[in-house]
């Protein structure tokens, strides 16, 4: 993670040197800036020659927590033309340049403001301000659950629904394909079906009338094709057989193949666009596969490649299972399977 800072008096400077020395102990790299006309680099904290919107605009693209130490307005008027989504937006913290408050400003839950503005604040010993309600209340926050654990929200208007029926008292419902350790918070109903509610798996389901999916990228893509085959022919595949059987494509964590496929085009692209790692596997590696089931075999594949199935095959060996989530499905000279890596929903953080 990183986090930029800026400031604008000699004593901001001073809290900003503070956080570029404490935060790196948290892993979380901090690099800061004084606006300010004639000031001196010292301590780690360099002189912003740019303007504070240029500044800004760059962080916003770069950084995951943007923290301000000087007035909340200047910072409201800094971000304003950047902000944009709560699935992108960084976090965004306001300090008063004494240090005695930092502001979760923007970004409270999925962008981790609300937990970097108490982080902040331990470090400069000023007091937290959070405003979201689910905190003030001591509610589960499903939007903060789902981000601090990677997954991916598919409607941000449903998970509002769900904090709203939250602080007003109400339960939810949760469902989770996975196992669930740790205590479950009293308002999330796992066996009734309240109106709404949240899944936590990588299928797309409704058990509630207004259900969020909360989808952890554990899904492992098989892929099999034949040489030269068009980029965009195979994603489009790709797209049509995970829509089918109704698996999130925000779930893919990882393409995996035979080592005849490693410089593959049409894989390298999908595997770029989706912004996951291709990994490749010789036919030895894979000819030892396990499977709880039985797996589809070709001798066409196995004259070609040494093996009689290479998509299903790759799946389970790259996700380390022996059950596919989806068996080989072959469109227009394309193999796709799927399997998901074992995983479990840790309800403490």
């Amino acid at each position: 993670m990183k986090a930029a800072v800026i400031c604008f008096t000699d004593h901001g400077a001073m809290l900003a040197r503070k956080l570029t020395k404490e935060l790196p102990k948290r892993e979380i790299a901090c690099e800061a800036w004084l606006k300010k006309r004639g000031a001196v680099t010292a301590g780690g904290v360099r002189a912003l020659s740019a303007s504070l919107g240029e500044w800004t605009k760059e962080q916003f693209s770069r950084a995951e927590v943007l923290i301000f130490i000087g007035a909340a307005g200047i910072a409201v008027r800094s971000i304003a033309p950047f902000v944009q989504s709560k699935k992108t937006d960084p976090a965004v913290l306001v300090a008063d340049e004494q240090g005695k408050h930092v502001i979760s400003l923007l970004s409270g839950h999925i962008g981790g403001a609300n937990a970097m503005t108490r982080l902040t604040a331990k470090i400069l010993g000023a007091e937290p301000v959070i405003t979201t309600a689910t905190d003030l209340q001591g509610k589960f926050a499903v939007d903060a659950f789902g981000a601090r654990r990677g997954m991916y929200l598919d409607s941000m208007s449903c998970a509002k629904e769900i904090a709203s029926e939250l602080v007003s008292g109400k339960s939810v419902g949760m469902r989770s394909d996975f196992p669930v350790f740790g205590p479950v918070p009293e308002e999330l109903d796992l066996d009734g079906t309240p109106e709404a509610g949240f899944v936590i798996g990588v299928r797309e389901e409704h058990p509630f009338l207004h259900t969020l999916h909360l989808v952890p990228r554990i899904t492992v893509l098989g892929i099999g094709c034949r040489k030269d085959t068009d980029e965009q022919h195979l994603k489009d595949v790709v797209v049509q057989v995970l829509k089918e059987h109704h698996i999130f494509l925000e779930s893919v964590c990882r393409i995996a193949s035979i080592d005849l496929k490693k410089e593959e085009k049409g894989i390298l692209a999908l595997a770029e666009w989706l912004d996951v790692p291709f990994e490749t596997f010789s036919a030895e590696e894979l000819a030892g596969i396990v499977s709880e089931a039985s797996l589809s075999e070709s001798d066409f594949v196995k004259s070609i490649t040494g093996i009689g199935n290479v998509c299903e095959r790759a799946a389970l060996k790259s996700a380390g299972v022996r059950t596919l989530l989806l068996s080989k499905t072959a469109r227009e000279g394309v193999t796709v399977a799927a399997a998901v890596m074992d995983y479990t929903v840790c309800m403490e953080d």
